[in-house]
């Protein structure tokens, strides 16, 4: 499966506290992207299996429920889906952010609004 070419890509939102969730879709929201959110990584990976073509950004915590982590989504975003551009955050030392793939970018928390729009406008020119 290759890259799709559409006009209006989607930035896949990945956090499990819902506040944050909500601020980070809010701001995305703003960029040419259309916005999608899931609270775990096995959701998110679900909604990719499905529409992987259209998703041009994923902004994930590293933290997240279940057995599926933000490091883990952004391997396995890297080897099945290569032309996602990821970015990985978390406000937690030790998070194995030393695994992530050279593809994904790590943003520390609390990271700033100006930040996610730089890397969601570099996805949108990216896919463009």
């Amino acid at each position: 499966m290759g890259q799709a070419i559409f006009s209006r890509g989607i930035a896949l939102v990945v956090e499990d506290d819902p506040h944050l969730r909500d601020l980070a879709a809010a701001l995305l929201e703003e960029t040419d992207l259309r916005v999608v959110e899931a609270a775990s990584g096995e959701e998110a990976l679900d909604y990719l299996r499905e529409r992987a073509d259209e998703v041009a950004f994923v902004f994930a915590d590293v933290r997240l429920p279940n057995l599926v982590d933000g490091v883990d989504l952004a391997r396995m975003i890297a080897l099945k889906w290569p032309w996602i551009r990821m970015v990985v955050t978390s406000g937690a030392a030790g998070d194995r952010i030393d695994y992530l793939p050279r593809s994904a970018t790590y943003m520390p928390k609390p990271w700033r609004a100006l930040d996610v729009l730089v890397a969601a406008e570099q996805a949108i020119a990216r896919n463009s």
